[in-house]
């Protein structure tokens, strides 16, 4: 699910691969948005000698869409320069690294920071050093310190971040991708198995996270803060991308690589799932190349999303009603292509019109909940996802009971969901893993030599 290695060209390409993206209004600064875009899935604790860091040949991007035609209208665009002190050594570090300028760490990443807004581009910051990566506890036995020394303000209160981060997305990847084979539900599944509790799959594993907190009147149409959920300047659509030039000449007998021409995107990612669950794989690298404005072309994935056709037959007897229901699937359009309109949940909406456009949209003008709901706006947190995506929230079940049914109501009344729809899921919680209460909110990193033996875990 959500994104790691969901298509078969950016699977080989995993310093380029968005892994999930996450926008919410800042819990301890209201006054802003935090938004959080991750590359680099499944990244072993234990990864050296050449650990994980970003490329330099790659562009990352955080785009915002703010008058709802699926297109960007600013872009915050990162990129990332790598400095070796000693080309002769083969190690990352050559002793403790106690701060991210130390001497004893042989591989930097520095990045620089640039808004660009309708053709217009500024600036913000260059040479931001990153934090190095877990590497275990005589390297970095501080390694908090060494990631809030990578916290960086900048002008016009804003304030990023980009290293090494937990993965915050808890999914049992073994069971889903076993036939759907939920294992608080393999009693009930074809394989007659017996229930068991879900398996956090990317458990220990890390991502390399880019995390960017703006004043919202940095993303709104017209630079005013939003205070009435109910107005369409309230809403912004996110989603993060990845761009590499298109011409790649590898050097003969130099292990040297030349690139040049304009920079194309080979990954984005807004909704967790989408190109995973809902786009076929004839699909799946197309999609990773077109914006969202282009989501159209993908509409009959949405309306009739193969997954749903098959909980009736992988569950016997658990779907009847959703077996019988051939209609498409208006719910789950709203939810990922068009946002929620007024109406549909009582004092809120997150609609941007009626461009088909694959976008987290975040109703700014929502302030964070005081005892925040993991099942987000289905648990009745408006707070919470598809409210934009908290990095606690728990996508898989909300969107498994989606694709069972479970939100059809929305938009007809006259749905029944099956009972097992309000309950389908993979056993897994925000317990299954760990966050911060601040930015940059995604927990801190495993190191390798802390990590838990294979077969022990």
């Amino acid at each position: 699910m959500s994104s790691h290695r969901e298509a078969p060209a950016i699977s080989k390409d995993p310093v380029a691969d968005n892994t999930d993206t996450y926008v919410f209004v800042s819990p301890d600064d209201p006054a802003t948005v935090t938004i959080i875009a991750n590359y680099l899935p499944l990244e072993a604790p234990f990864g050296g000698p050449n650990f994980f860091e970003f490329g330099d040949d790659v562009r990352y991007h955080i785009n915002i869409d703010n008058n709802g035609n699926g297109d960007p209208d600013i872009t915050y665009e990162f990129a990332f320069t790598t400095t070796v002190a000693n080309p002769n050594s083969f190690l990352y570090n050559t002793g403790e690294i106690d701060s991210i300028d130390s001497p004893n760490w042989n591989r930097k990443q520095f990045y620089s920071v640039t808004r660009i807004e309708h053709g217009g581009s500024e600036v913000l910051a260059e040479s931001l050093p990153c934090p190095p990566c877990n590497v275990g506890i005589l390297s970095t036995p501080s390694y908090e310190t060494l990631a809030g020394q990578a916290i960086h303000s900048l002008a016009s209160g804003r304030t990023v971040f980009a290293g090494q981060r937990l993965d915050g997305f808890y999914v049992d990847l073994g069971s889903i991708f076993d036939l759907a084979n939920l294992r608080p539900f393999e009693n009930l599944h074809i394989g007659s198995l017996k229930a068991a509790a879900g398996v956090n799959a990317t458990n220990d594993f890390s991502v390399h996270s880019i995390a960017l907190k703006v004043p919202k009147t940095d993303l709104t149409r017209d630079h005013n803060n939003p205070t009435d959920p109910m107005d369409a300047n309230s809403v912004v659509g996110v989603w993060a991308s990845a761009s590499r030039q298109a011409a790649t000449v590898r050097v003969p007998n130099t292990g040297t690589v030349e690139e040049a021409g304009e920079w194309v995107q080979v990954s984005r990612l807004a909704n967790p799932l989408f190109n995973e669950v809902l786009v076929g794989m004839g699909g799946k690298d197309a999609w990773n190349a077109l914006p969202p404005s282009a989501d159209k072309e993908f509409l009959q994935g949405v309306q009739f999303p193969e997954l749903s056709s098959l909980f009736p037959v992988l569950y016997p007897g658990e779907f009847p009603n959703l077996a019988k229901f051939t209609a498409p699937r208006a719910d789950i359009v709203a939810i990922i292509l068009t946002g929620l309109p007024a109406g549909i949940v009582p004092g809120f909406q997150n609609f941007t019109g009626n461009t088909l456009a694959d976008m987290l949209r975040l109703n700014m003008a929502v302030p964070p909940s005081s005892s925040p709901n993991a099942l987000g706006i289905i648990g009745g947190d408006l707070a919470g996802f598809p409210n934009g995506r908290r990095v606690f929230d728990d996508v898989v079940t909300i969107e498994f009971r989606a694709l069972a049914g479970a939100t059809i109501p929305l938009v007809d009344k006259s749905y029944t969901p099956d009972g097992a729809a309000a309950l389908i899921s993979d056993g897994l919680t925000r317990a299954n893993t760990s966050f911060l209460p601040q930015f940059p909110y995604l927990g801190t990193p495993q190191g390798g030599y802390q990590t838990a033996p294979l077969g022990t875990l």
